[in-house]
């Protein structure tokens, strides 16, 4: 049987590999993030990105407004997910993008595409709702995909600190590897590395608002956010987990 012919120039060369490992979902995500972001820097002049913020992010002072004026409440019914693809500046988006690959990845190679989504934008919501309950008469107004990439986090936490589970294959005798199991959340706090993550995250955030008693200014950082999509995405990820299995 004669040898398959090569394209010229081939010979020698190894397989190109992607310049990015990313799972597509990840990229695309990243890509949306980047492109809003884009837009409502280079596109937008100052009263558009003004118009942007008050359609899209996320304001709890709505929900006090509402029986006054119903209309100012019809945007509670996307804000709560929209505002999470807005962001104050590139640093802030950069932050949000680099914990979103690193946490989304193994999350979509796990379940998939919809469900890392899902757990994004419930937890996102859930970080407004936290933010709301702690910030409804400041009238603040809550951007950032933060709450939902923490929500990837607290999804990720429970399982990629777990060990890898081996089984036997039973005619050839090799070992195959089987992953690693979802964790309990009695479990993530008994594994010492999950524990650490998780309670080093929890600390720093919860930390926040004590920065202007320590360094005299505020950093700006919606905490409520990050703990109430952390917690969302903990708890949710277990339903995804049955599907999985």
């Amino acid at each position: 049987m004669s040898e398959p012919e090569q394209m010229p120039g081939s010979q020698g060369r190894p397989p190109r590999e992607p310049i990015f490992l990313l799972p597509n979902a990840v990229t695309a995500l990243v890509g949306v993030l980047v492109a809003i972001h884009l837009a409502a820097t280079m596109v937008l002049n100052e009263a558009g990105q003004t118009q942007l913020y008050f359609w899209f992010a996320f304001q709890p002072l709505r929900i006090v407004l509402a029986p006054q004026d119903i209309s100012v409440a019809i945007p509670l019914l996307w804000t709560p997910f929209s505002h999470a693809f807005l962001h104050g500046g590139w640093d802030h988006l950069l932050v949000n993008v680099a914990w979103l690959v690193i946490f989304a990845s193994p999350v979509v190679r796990r379940y998939g595409a919809g469900p890392m989504l899902a757990i994004f934008l419930v937890s996102a919501a859930a970080g407004a709702a936290a933010f709301a309950a702690t910030s409804l008469y400041s009238g603040a107004y809550l951007i950032g995909a933060s709450g939902g990439v923490a929500g990837l986090t607290g999804a990720a936490v429970r399982f990629i600190f777990q060990p890898v589970l081996y089984a036997q294959h039973p005619e050839t005798g090799q070992r195959v590897v089987l992953g690693r199991r979802l964790a309990s959340l009695r479990e993530v706090f008994v594994n010492p590395r999950s524990r650490f993550f998780t309670l080093i995250w929890l600390v720093l955030n919860a930390a926040v608002p004590l920065a202007p008693l320590l360094m005299g200014a505020s950093l700006g950082v919606a905490w409520q956010a990050h703990l109430g999509g952390f917690f969302a995405g903990l708890l949710m990820v277990g339903l995804f987990e049955r599907k999985h299995s």
